[in-house]
């Protein structure tokens, strides 16, 4: 089978240099990495993995790498691939198949190489890995035991295969663990968005008002630091329980009707489709800038946009202008996809190194459980999430404390 399928081979010590830099900031993963050379789980299994490929994926790659894995790599995203680091791992070695800016035929080709290995164990991100098994190619997950699932979007999908009964092959919701979900969802979400959002308009935030649509763990993140960026944030929300919630930490509740005609950004992350509509966009102020946070770029309903809008022009890199029927110019960002990492860096590195460390013991998991597991959506184990949590801790030098005999069993008591 082929190899590689990259840019530019030459662009390798980039990549080296910047894996290097968020190696030197991701003490969990460094850790395993010295495990995994001694200790080799994954000695001989061939792992596919499709997530944003970028420097925090880069290393997550040479980790297992490190621990005998065969990897076969592609990205995630058409635009959140970065040249220079697919062709660092090519020098290391690994199989990589992803450019950045491929069509939409070239990344599906992408996503069926990176699978002719045969894989083992899948580790995606959207389910496109796992998507292309169980539609069109179901002879290259003949050999798959399991998986992992990275993030929100991709468990939903999951999660209807299970209901279905369509699901090959048990797949762990690395997503939904207590240290994935809480930190990376939340914090590492709610700073790169607005990291992306800032760097890439050059605009303050501060006395705007911002529409976050959904107020899930991501969602919650991206309010959070728009508040504290000094923004008035209104929320729309369809789960009665979370719009509580978000009225409950400060911010007005209403339906995106109400709030288009409002908002100066728009951020959506709900893993649903047409949260912001074209008829939501003509009600807009003339410039409103809209971003999508979730993973796939539906949105903020694109496809529509592009058949109504009168006139487009890119009014700066990464950022696409749109005159409406009724004159008003709207400004999406980074195609509708993807806002933090198709038009910046991603979650910080530490906030990465949580999520991967949750992948790197999830997928040794699979391997070791595989054969008694069901063929359905897995949680994360408390013990991995406990040992995680741990690494963590030690690594920010915090000590925390033990119950003593007595409190463990005042707690299991009944009797009191």
């Amino acid at each position: 089978m082929q190899k590689y399928e990259i840019r530019d081979i030459s662009l390798a010590p980039l990549g080296h240099q910047k894996i290097e830099w968020v190696k030197n900031n991701m003490p969990l993963l460094r850790g395993l990495e010295a495990e995994f050379v001694k200790n080799k789980p994954f000695e001989g299994v061939k792992i596919s993995l499709s997530v944003h490929l970028e420097a925090k994926t880069a290393y997550l790659c040479k980790v297992l790498k490190a621990g005998g894995a065969i990897m076969s790599v592609t990205g995630s995203n058409t635009l959140s691939t970065q040249d220079d680091i697919a062709a660092a791992l090519v020098e290391d070695g690994l199989m990589v198949f992803a450019y950045h800016g491929a069509t939409d035929e070239e990344y599906a080709r992408h996503i069926e190489m990176c699978l002719e290995v045969k894989p083992n164990i899948i580790i995606d991100d959207g389910g496109d890995l796992v998507g292309l098994i169980h539609g069109s190619r179901p002879d290259l997950g003949k050999e798959v035991w399991g998986g992992c699932e990275e993030t929100t979007t991709g468990v939903i999908r999951l999660k209807a295969m299970e209901r279905e009964g369509v699901l090959k092959f048990p797949m762990v919701a690395v997503n939904d663990a207590k240290c994935k979900h809480l930190f990376d969802n939340r914090y590492g979400t709610g700073q790169s968005v607005w990291d992306s959002i800032m760097r890439n308009t050059n605009l303050i935030v501060a006395s705007k008002t911002v529409v976050v649509v959904g107020y899930g763990w991501c969602s919650r993140g991206i309010a959070m630091r728009a508040a504290a960026l000094g923004a008035k944030v209104i929320v729309t929300e369809i789960d009665p329980v979370k719009a509580m919630e978000a009225n409950m930490d400060g911010f007005s509740v209403m339906p995106m009707k109400m709030a288009a005609p409002l908002g100066d950004i728009f951020v959506s992350a709900t893993g649903c489709c047409k949260t912001i509509t074209v008829d939501h966009m003509l009600t807009m102020k003339e410039g409103a800038i809209l971003a999508n946070a979730g993973h796939f770029n539906c949105e903020v309903d694109m496809a529509d946009l592009e058949a109504k809008c009168v006139e487009k022009k890119e009014t700066r890199p990464n950022i696409m202008g749109y005159k409406l029927s009724n004159g008003k110019w709207i400004n999406v960002m980074a195609e509708g996809k993807l806002v933090n990492i198709a038009a910046a860096d991603g979650h910080p590195a530490e906030i990465m190194d949580m999520s991967f460390a949750v992948q790197a013991l999830s997928a040794i998991y699979v391997k070791e459980n595989y054969k008694k597991l069901d063929n359905v959506v897995i949680d994360v184990s408390d013990e991995i999430d406990d040992q995680v949590s741990r690494r963590r801790l030690k690594a920010w030098g915090i000590e925390i404390d033990k119950l003593t005999a007595e409190q463990e069993k005042y707690l299991n008591s009944w009797n009191l």
